[in-house]
């Protein structure tokens, strides 16, 4: 530790190439290189400052805090039912939670005193789980599927096309229709426009026009959205699948009181058959 004669400020001497300068444990600023080094002195000088500490109170963890892990002396408690028991020491709080065969959970970390709860943790964290994915299963995102024509397309293709169309609008996805014209075929535009509105219609049922026809270049494009949004038709679409699972489980079912009647008309015609010998 050195002095600064002329400011009469303490600074430190670190040698070029320190570890203590770029150390991860302190922190250093800097202050001042003189242009004339104290004799026998070579090297930077800087500002010798401690670490920044964290804020008082300052969260460090996300994870929710349990039982021993709560570290306060008093907290709010809520009990198993929701019943409001009242600010208690967090002694008295552990042996209700011991007595209850609970956990003691804190639900409300910021609030003061913070607010705690008597619950099963296993279990409230499965349901939690179980939230979150059927959360994440029902968001699904629409996506935008393309599907082209042909001006002069005849009638089988035509019907092959509008059942992607079909099925496309069904999973709850936009549907781009393009029509592409060729050669002259850029000089009727009212036949595309006329194909278009022919394919809407037919499936005004289940979409709607988003975007009208319109010409781009050798293209027209028309953009239609489905009536129904994509996680209700997900949800319509495993109901079925549930209800053909169920129908399948009652045929296996049918089938084996079936064969358990054959099985027990067996018994009884070999029974008889003894009987009379």
């Amino acid at each position: 530790m050195l002095t600064d004669q002329e400011t009469g400020t303490k600074v430190e001497v670190f040698p070029p190439g320190c570890s203590r300068v770029s150390g991860k444990n302190r922190c250093f600023r800097h202050l001042r290189v003189f242009s004339q080094p104290p004799q026998n002195q070579r090297g930077l000088f800087f500002l010798s400052l401690a670490p920044k500490n964290l804020e008082q109170g300052a969260a460090i963890s996300n994870e929710t805090r349990i039982n021993e892990r709560i570290r306060v002396k008093e907290v709010r408690l809520v009990g198993p039912s929701g019943e409001q028991v009242g600010v208690v020491r967090i002694e008295d709080a552990l042996r209700l939670a011991t007595e209850a065969g609970l956990d003691l959970v804190e639900v409300a970390p910021t609030a003061k005193p913070p607010v705690c709860k008597l619950m099963d943790y296993g279990k409230f964290k499965y349901e939690a789980a179980q939230k979150a994915r059927n959360a994440r299963r029902n968001q699904v995102n629409s996506q935008l599927k393309e599907i082209r024509f042909r001006l002069k397309i005849d009638d089988h293709d035509y019907e092959t096309k509008k059942g992607h169309v079909i099925r496309f609008l069904e999973g709850g996805d936009k549907v781009k229709v393009m029509i592409m014209f060729r050669g002259r075929e850029q000089s009727r535009p009212e036949l595309g426009v006329k194909l278009l509105e022919r394919l809407a219609e037919e499936v005004t049922e289940m979409a709607t026009v988003e975007s009208m026809p319109r010409q781009d270049g050798r293209n027209m494009t028309m953009v239609l959205a489905p009536t129904k949004r994509k996680h209700h038709t997900k949800s319509d679409q495993r109901r079925r699948r549930d209800q053909q699972r169920g129908e399948t489980m009652n045929r296996q079912q049918l089938k084996d009181a079936r064969k358990a009647r054959r099985a027990k008309e067996a018994q009884e015609a070999e029974a008889a058959a003894k009987a009379k010998k």
